[in-house]
């Protein structure tokens, strides 16, 4: 079998990698370097960028596993540089912004920031992935990549970042309020690995207090439409040789906007009616400061049940309390309302930290 060979663009003449610029001859000597003496995070980055300058046509990426099991997928290097040209022009990043790596490169976003900094000509740091970022650094960034996790642990600093994407889990309501007044622009993305990092992202806050949520504004090339099941479905020649058929529940606005509203296989049907958890989750959001999730249960009357997952120490106190809590929602309507609440010490969680449902509800059944 013939082997199609890919030419790897040459880094952009502005590229920097903490301060330095690195031809692809450079950056081969790098990743060696980063993999024999680097730290485990720059292993990592190592590997990729070997990966990178071969002369194959595709990348071996894992995906995250909240779904699912986490399996490897060939993502093709020509759609991460389409990919990082339609994000660098929707974010208007143009070449020599300052950017700040600080997620892991063995999962798509990470791998993605890299590329982005190649193709577009960032002036790169690289920071070890964290729960605080930001908390050694004193420079100030166009650009950084976060999870909600950090995030959250990052607030107070996040006057450091000037545009700051957020993804590979949901924004609550909670941290969503945090960020209102900041300067930072802060943006909630939308995407998968199959969809080489994101194809849609909205703002999360603005000088105009919104009286409802944005919805997500797809990416340059990038066509959506619904099938049967309300399911998202994407069509982006630029980024997938497929047209991508999602389990992501979607309300679509007009051709380039849509309102997420949860993932199918996490529909519960309790007695014909159809609740969408992280809907739900949203409304909760404002009476819960932990962890939390809502999943279906089966139910001999119902068929499935509403129950509420929450992260904390088994305290009859505090259950009474959430149960409280949980009645005094107004926006909840009567069938929103979970039939039971579970305190779980710990959640499961997949392979890069987020929480998995299923097993979480397993755990407790067993």
């Amino acid at each position: 079998m013939m082997i199609k060979k890919f030419s790897v663009p040459d880094t952009h003449f502005s590229f920097k990698i903490n301060k330095l610029h690195f031809s692809n001859v450079d950056l081969a000597k790098v990743a060696y370097n980063f993999i024999k003496e680097g730290e485990p995070h720059e292993g990592e980055i190592g590997d990729f960028l070997l990966d990178w300058l071969k002369p194959s046509e595709f990348i071996e990426v894992r995906t995250s596993g909240s779904t699912g099991v986490s399996k490897k997928i060939k993502v093709r290097k020509e759609h991460m540089v389409n990919s990082a040209l339609a994000s660098g022009k929707f974010f208007e990043l143009p070449a020599s912004s300052t950017a700040l790596m600080c997620l892991p490169a063995k999962y798509i976003a990470g791998k993605m920031m890299l590329v982005r900094a190649m193709v577009l000509g960032w002036e790169l740091d690289l920071v070890p992935p964290s729960a605080n970022p930001l908390d050694q650094l004193y420079k100030t960034y166009d650009f950084c990549a976060m999870t909600p996790f950090q995030l959250d642990n990052s607030i107070s600093r996040l006057h450091l970042i000037k545009k700051l994407i957020v993804g590979g889990g949901a924004v609550s309501p909670n941290l969503q309020e945090m960020v209102q007044g900041l300067n930072t622009k802060v943006y909630e993305t939308f995407g998968m690995t199959e969809t080489v990092s994101h194809i849609a992202a909205k703002r999360l806050n603005t000088k105009k207090k919104r009286k409802k949520p944005a919805p997500f504004k797809v990416m340059p090339n990038v066509h959506i439409s619904k099938d049967s099941r309300e399911c998202l479905v994407i069509k982006a020649p630029s980024i997938s040789d497929e047209v991508l058929e999602t389990n992501d529940v979607v309300e679509i606005i007009t051709y380039k906007k849509f309102f997420w509203k949860g993932r199918f296989d996490n529909v519960v049907n309790s007695g014909g009616i159809k609740l969408y958890p992280e809907e739900i989750e949203i409304k909760l959001g404002e009476i819960i400061d932990m962890r939390y999730f809502l999943i279906g249960m089966p139910d001999n009357a119902l068929g499935e049940k509403l129950v509420l997952f929450v992260e904390a120490d088994f305290s009859e106190e505090l259950l009474a309390e959430l149960q409280l809590k949980v009645q005094s929602v107004k926006t909840l309507d009567k069938y929103e309302i979970p039939k039971k609440i579970y305190l779980i010490q710990k959640f499961e969680e997949t392979p890069n930290g987020k929480i998995h449902r299923k097993n979480t509800l397993r755990s407790r059944i067993k």
